[in-house]
């Protein structure tokens, strides 16, 4: 078994970096890939075979994790450019966005306060969709447009709304215990 571990997860699984990925095809390669390298087909062989079939593997599953979730693929594929989203150290974001994000951190607050479960039912539906939205315009920006920096600045926007997602979810979740 030889492999080249210094390639690109897209080379890993056959594909060409972009943002846009074929999550079929992505998947089924992933399948192949596991069904060679899978520890257990190497039960029986030396040790230095083991260990290789489990980083293989090992190394395998990370890169289709990355690549399966939107926004560790755009982080991946930001980073493949140079590009650092600077999530842990720019929070900075337009105006209109942290207006946006004070809104709706607020209507969480209130629908957990008068314990309605159906407006944090439509606040979650609403921020899928500008999350959805987001990924389109991050999808343009990486693959069609290669503006980096407008898609770090999407990947920041992408950690607030999911964290904003989770916020409503935990609310739902104590809401119906």
């Amino acid at each position: 078994m030889k492999y080249d571990f210094s390639q690109n997860h897209f080379a890993l699984f056959g594909l060409q970096p972009a943002f846009r990925v074929d999550l079929a095809a992505l998947d089924q390669a992933y399948r192949d890939i596991q069904s060679q390298v899978h520890p257990d087909r190497f039960a029986n062989a030396g040790e230095a075979e083991r260990r290789m079939s489990m980083q293989w593997a090992t190394h395998a599953n990370e890169a289709y994790q990355t690549l399966k979730k939107p926004a560790s693929r755009a982080r991946y594929l930001l980073q493949l450019h140079g590009v650092d989203a600077l999530e842990e150290s720019n929070t900075s974001m337009p105006g209109e966005f942290l207006m946006r994000q004070m809104e709706w951190r607020e209507a969480i607050g209130d629908a957990r306060a008068s314990r309605d479960m159906a407006a944090l039912q439509r606040l979650e539906r609403e921020l899928k969709g500008e999350v959805a939205m987001l990924l389109d315009s991050m999808g343009k920006q990486l693959d069609d447009d290669a503006d980096h920096a407008a898609a770090a600045l999407g990947v920041r926007k992408l950690k607030f709304m999911e964290k904003l997602i989770i916020e409503v979810q935990d609310a739902c979740e104590a809401l119906e215990n």
